[in-house]
């Protein structure tokens, strides 16, 4: 295990060191465009623009990684990052924030499906579980991190933008200077969208909804959080809590769900998720100290809403088809985070603030409500698979050019045109 972790360091400290700058300029975008006078509604617009071009990183990403390895490849995603970074402060249009959000989401896409990829082929089946916990805490504990590096200077300057395209230089080093061995491209393996919602239909149902809260909360929480009166401390702390607070129940909600019926814990989970949606949006009208509790407790359970559905949909469909069972999920995840924002800067727009959280207590109470229907119209007989925690609040998989690929070019053609081939 020791020589698997001081083989994968170098890794994780890039992507560590990348999720930091992320995490930053996830949060500092969306106060920017306050700042600029964005309407809300196409503040939305941009920030799911990021989750549609992660999708289309998954559709020809793997196509850059086949053609120029691992590492060349990391890099050159990793610079056009650190050039993005820049260019938002240098070019202060919202078309032109779009299509560099759609950019970055392709890039980002292209750096996780490195990472992924690596970490997998590097650690064995012994000790997947351990490195694949690694993984999820370095990806909240520095996306978490990056929240409080806001209040280092004036969003409305250019320093944060720097200092966002500097880290996105300095992730490059780890993996330019290892001496371990990257893995070949994986090869893209068939999934079938209808064929997985026959067996698992809350599953993913609830992929796609807590695509939609996630990516909405780490788009436009940050302008929720300004047009609140939160200041630039309160806004990242507000940030930090919720994103800190997806590490803390990762691991108690999933050994629960292993011996209950998983779809309870899922109804329990999405509850508390709408709870606190509603807390929020109230402590939110009185600028209430409980307003970073109730974000704490709300990233605690949102965040686990996507790795429950996960593990219910991977205990109802057959053991072979595990990599073509994450390849449907991690699509349904991202259709959810591309609509996502812009239904929440819709809301926004016309209930104000708050309207972000009133949104996400609708999905939430409806996943709700269809976890109680599922519990009541089928049995809790399938036998339960191992919970593996996934961190919901970066879309994540090697499989992202899989699923897109197959998904979006062959199952969504034939549920149009004609009746399933094969």
């Amino acid at each position: 295990m020791l020589t698997t972790l001081r083989s994968l360091a170098s890794l994780l400290l890039s992507y560590g060191l990348l999720l930091l700058a992320n995490g930053l300029f996830n949060t500092l975008l969306g106060i920017r465009t306050r700042l600029e006078g964005f309407p809300t509604e196409v503040t939305g617009i941009i920030m799911g623009s990021y989750f549609l071009g992660l999708l289309m990183g998954g559709l020809f990403g793997a196509r850059v990684v086949a053609r120029a390895g691992h590492i060349r490849s990391f890099a050159a995603f990793a610079s056009i990052m650190s050039i993005t970074a820049l260019l938002h402060v240098l070019w202060v249009e919202p078309l032109a924030w779009l299509i560099m959000r759609a950019l970055s989401g392709f890039c980002m896409a292209g750096m996780i499906m490195v990472t992924e990829s690596w970490l997998n082929e590097r650690a064995g089946n012994e000790i997947r579980g351990q490195v694949l916990s690694l993984y999820m805490i370095t990806n909240y504990f520095f996306a978490g991190l990056g929240q409080f590096l806001l209040p280092l200077a004036d969003p409305a300057k250019f320093h944060l933008f720097s200092l966002v395209s500097i880290v996105f230089s300095l992730a490059l080093l780890p993996v330019l200077m290892t001496r371990a061995k990257a893995p070949p491209p994986t090869q893209p393996h068939p999934g079938n969208v209808r064929e997985l919602y026959r067996l698992a239909p809350l599953g993913v149902l609830g992929a796609v909804c807590a695509g939609m809260v996630n990516a909405s909360f780490h788009g436009m929480g940050p302008v929720f959080a300004q047009g609140t009166g939160l200041t630039l401390v309160e806004t990242s702390l507000f940030m930090g809590c919720a994103i800190f607070g997806g590490l803390l129940l990762q691991w108690p909600i999933g050994r629960i769900s292993d011996r209950l019926d998983r779809r309870k814990i899922i109804m329990l989970a999405t509850a508390i998720t709408t709870m606190c949606c509603i807390a929020i949006a109230i402590a939110a009208q009185f600028a209430a100290p409980w307003l970073f509790v109730a974000a704490a407790i709300y990233g605690s359970f949102s965040f686990t809403v996507y790795s429950l559905c996960a593990a219910h949909t991977n205990d109802r469909a057959p053991p072979e088809q595990r990599i073509q069972t994450a390849s449907v999920m991690l699509v349904a995840y991202g259709v959810g985070a591309a609509g996502g924002p812009v239904l929440a800067g819709a809301f926004m727009g016309q209930l104000g603030e708050i309207g972000l959280f009133v949104q996400s207590a609708l999905v939430m109470g409806f996943l709700t409500c269809y976890a109680l229907y599922r519990t009541r119209r089928r049995d809790a007989s399938t036998q339960t698979k191992r919970y593996v925690p996934m961190p919901a609040s970066q879309y994540t998989s090697d499989q992202l050019y899989t699923a897109a690929r197959d998904q979006m070019d062959k199952d969504l053609a034939s549920m149009m045109m004609a009746p399933r081939r094969r």
